[in-house]
């Protein structure tokens, strides 16, 4: 329903631009639609009115000495079960994202757990130092506390960051590993300078609806009106009193990535690996603060997957062609399909 609702909107804003009713010029002079949340009431931190596609529950644990609540869905396996899968999420989105997975998995008999780390979507966003360490220690405690002792995981962007890490903080609960378009396949502190919080606030603080709409662009080869419900939660945020503790941790989790690589974790991953990868995907962390002849060399997922999976001792990779950094997005029913192939193999 929703994704029928923005994709009405955007046609009517779009017909409303070719008639010249609406005329927004963009830096570039190009003309663009007006804001299509002008009208939207705000959201505030945890994201309390925006609807997620399952029941939403809450963890209580705590990150840095600070007590938090993590925010999770946790869907039942139709008919028998075979399996737990757990989903980590990107930095530019939450666990409501992974709707199209859940749905597929739980049709092919597995249990999913999809949590919204500490500091994204619905779950508590202390001001504190964030390390992928800590976020992994707190979906370990999740999963002790629903009494699950094995699952496979599958994780996308960022989170291939903590999947990574959790797998290697914990190989005897992972029992497969999935990871699509991964950040962190490659050592971004090595061609990106350290940035300072003020200014990374500060750049944050300046994001417009167009600008984060470029941005989520890139991920996207082949943008399509339903994704901008991942525009809309971030416009909506912007619009309330809570933006700036939201852009704050935006910032905290920034930092996160750029100082703790995890590339040299990958040949210690000792479990199944599938490596999905969108070959159209040139994502490159922290780009605007890297050196031009550098973003040359970054970015390259079709390169990147095969690096990876040479690093990895029981490696697969499954190139996607014509999609981006969201292939569960983009494709579901391919990514799906791939993922639930790899997840019945017995090995």
């Amino acid at each position: 329903m929703r994704a029928l609702l923005v994709i009405s909107i955007f046609s009517v804003l779009l017909t409303a631009c070719a008639s010249n009713d609406i005329n927004v010029s963009g830096s570039n002079g190009a003309t663009a639609p007006a804001s299509l949340y002008a009208n939207a009431a705000p959201l505030d931190l945890r994201l309390s009115s925006w609807p997620y596609p399952y029941p939403v529950k809450e963890f209580k644990t705590s990150l840095q000495g600070q007590q938090a609540s993590m925010a999770y869905m946790d869907v039942p396996a139709s008919g028998k079960q075979k399996g737990v899968v757990l989903l980590f999420h990107g930095k530019n989105f939450s666990s409501d994202y992974w709707a199209p997975t859940i749905a597929g998995l739980t049709k092919a008999g597995y249990r999913v757990i999809a949590p919204d780390q500490i500091g994204f979507g619905k779950s508590s966003k202390p001001n504190v130092a964030y390390h992928f360490d800590d976020l992994a220690a707190n979906t370990q405690a999740l999963l002790k506390s629903l009494g699950v002792r094995k699952v496979a995981v599958i994780a996308n962007s960022m989170g291939g960051m903590v999947g990574i890490r959790f797998a290697r903080l914990y190989p005897q609960t992972v029992q497969k590993l999935v990871l699509e378009n991964p950040l962190g396949l490659e050592d971004y502190s090595k061609d990106i300078a350290p940035q300072q919080n003020d200014q990374l606030l500060k750049l944050e603080m300046a994001q417009t609806e167009a600008s984060y709409r470029r941005f989520l662009q890139s991920y996207f080869p082949n943008w399509q009106p339903a994704y901008e419900q991942f525009v809309e939660i971030y416009v909506r945020v912007q619009k309330g009193p809570d933006y700036p503790a939201y852009a704050m941790t935006s910032v905290l989790t920034y930092q996160m990535i750029a100082e703790r690589p995890v590339v040299n974790d990958l040949p210690q991953l000792n479990m199944p690996v599938l490596l999905v990868i969108g070959q159209k995907d040139r994502t490159v962390f922290g780009r605007r603060f890297a050196p031009p002849e550098a973003v040359k060399s970054l970015g390259n997922f079709p390169e990147l997957g095969k690096k990876a999976q040479a690093a990895i001792p029981n490696a697969k990779l499954v190139p996607i062609d014509n999609v981006g950094h969201v292939p569960h997005v983009e494709v579901p029913d391919v990514f799906v399909t791939t993922v639930v192939q790899f997840l019945n193999q017995s090995n």
